[in-house]
């Protein structure tokens, strides 16, 4: 078993910029920001051929008792209980504080190894200012700056020692084979999205608040089901462009729509409460440019009365239209209703986002559309399609061959499209059809 370190410590005192550095990433949003980070952020390091899991958590604040300070301490001392060392992170030029204390006496009861990291040392690592650190009681200090990389060596070899890293490396053939359904969940702010991912896995692992905006990062969690293997992320609502504000929302942006480019598969989540809104078809726009299978899940059914589910409905068909080949979910996240169907319908969507179209059956069902309905003549030519076979997957895209096709109409590639859906049963992935015109050998010639 790898090893598992927690970061803990007050806002603002390193704890981002560390997990970077040690994961050798840019997964967590870094900034001068108090408060930045709210859910446990996990990610795989290595130092010198020793692999270790690192935990990223929020500003540790132990007493706090209401509001979403409370919800990030609770994931803090999950995050304590799940790890085997603690990294107790400190800023040297802020200097000791209550709220220090408060946190060391938490960490002492908890009964884990504890490592004193003072972050923000640069050139410090003789200075006097380190000496009122041990005041804490918690053994040696390990003076580092995360951002310049200084002392993190030090404090690897530290932390690490005695942990038994024999097992054998895992065959690097093998892990491609076995890489998991990366299954990201987007929408509007408060939609519950994080209340979906939790529900999922039974326990409280992302901070659920009745507030827009409480995800900020997009959170990678593993999650095993029904013997199929994904990695669930969940990201931050996205707002109106108009109505991002500040720097840190801009970046909350940039990861959720990194997040969405990168998923196999996107569940687009609504709120059954509201119509659907510009922001909810700006999302399921981009979704679609992406190429990204998607299954629109409608949440919070159970609230809404018969005429506003009709009228919710009406607006689905006229507001996403684009999107009428994804299957559309009634759900509760909050009472763990429809889940069953939505997670079907994930498997659906992922599988024909990857489902191989043999040539020769596509060739067949282009011959066969033809016969059925030809494409328009454009003055003297008629358009003509010799043959069509798989150019790529994830998204599906079918390229097909012949002469003319640039005056093929965009209305005729959508009939193409929906023979070919039919025929190969592709639900909730888009379908990309080239058109690839042969050289005439004539051209230039009298």
């Amino acid at each position: 078993m790898k090893p598992v370190l927690a970061i803990v410590g007050r806002p603002n005192v390193g704890k981002s910029t560390l997990f970077n550095r040690l994961t050798k990433s840019r997964d967590a949003i870094v900034a001068d920001f108090a408060g930045l980070t709210r859910d446990r952020h996990y990610g795989d390091a290595v130092s010198e051929g020793r692999e270790f899991i690192v935990i990223d958590t929020g500003g540790f604040e132990p007493t706090s008792e209401t509001g979403i300070v409370h919800e990030m301490a609770k994931q803090t001392r999950q995050a304590v209980a799940e790890s085997d060392a603690v990294l107790f992170v400190v800023d040297v030029r802020a200097g000791l504080s209550a709220q220090d204390h408060d946190i060391a006496r938490e960490l002492r009861s908890a009964g884990k190894r504890v490592l004193l990291v003072v972050n923000k040392a640069e050139g410090m690592s003789e200075s006097p200012a380190l000496n009122e650190f041990h005041e804490l009681g918690l053994g040696p200090i390990y003076p580092v700056s995360a951002a310049h990389g200084q002392g993190i060596r030090s404090l690897l070899d530290a932390v690490l020692e005695g942990f038994d890293f024999g097992a054998a490396p895992r065959d690097a053939g093998d892990a491609d084979a076995d890489k998991p359904i990366r299954l990201a969940v987007a929408g509007r702010p408060n939609v519950g999205k994080s209340t979906l991912i939790n529900t999922w896995l039974g326990e409280e692992r992302l901070v659920a608040f009745d507030q827009p905006g409480t995800t900020r990062d997009a959170i990678h969690v593993p999650f095993e089901r029904a013997g199929r293997r994904y990695e669930l992320i969940d990201t931050a609502g996205l707002r109106r462009k108009g109505r991002v504000f500040e720097a840190i929302e801009k970046f909350s942006v940039v990861k959720t729509l990194q997040a969405i480019a990168d998923a196999n598969v996107v569940v687009l989540l609504l709120d059954a409460t509201q119509a659907v809104t510009d922001q909810d078809a700006h999302i399921a726009g981009y979704i679609l440019d992406s190429g990204r299978a998607v299954v629109v899940a409608v949440n919070k059914w159970d609230a809404v009365d018969p005429y506003q589910r009709e009228m919710l409905d009406r607006s689905l068909a006229q507001r996403l239209a684009f999107l009428r080949y994804a299957e559309v979910l009634h759900i509760s996240a909050r009472k763990r209703q429809g889940l069953a169907p939505l997670w079907s319908a994930i498997g659906q969507a992922h599988d024909a986002a990857r489902a191989k179209l043999p040539t020769p059956v596509l060739t067949r069902l282009l011959h066969d559309a033809v016969a059925h309905q030809a494409p328009k003549r454009a003055g003297a030519v008629r358009p003509k399609l010799r043959y069509a076979h798989q150019g790529g997957m994830n998204p599906p895209i079918v390229v097909i061959h012949g002469n003319a096709l640039d005056q093929v109409t965009d209305a005729y590639k959508r009939y193409l499209e929906g023979r070919i859906r039919a025929h190969f049963k592709l639900v909730g992935t888009p379908l990309r059809i080239e058109l690839r015109s042969s050289r005439n050998p004539f051209d230039g010639s009298r």
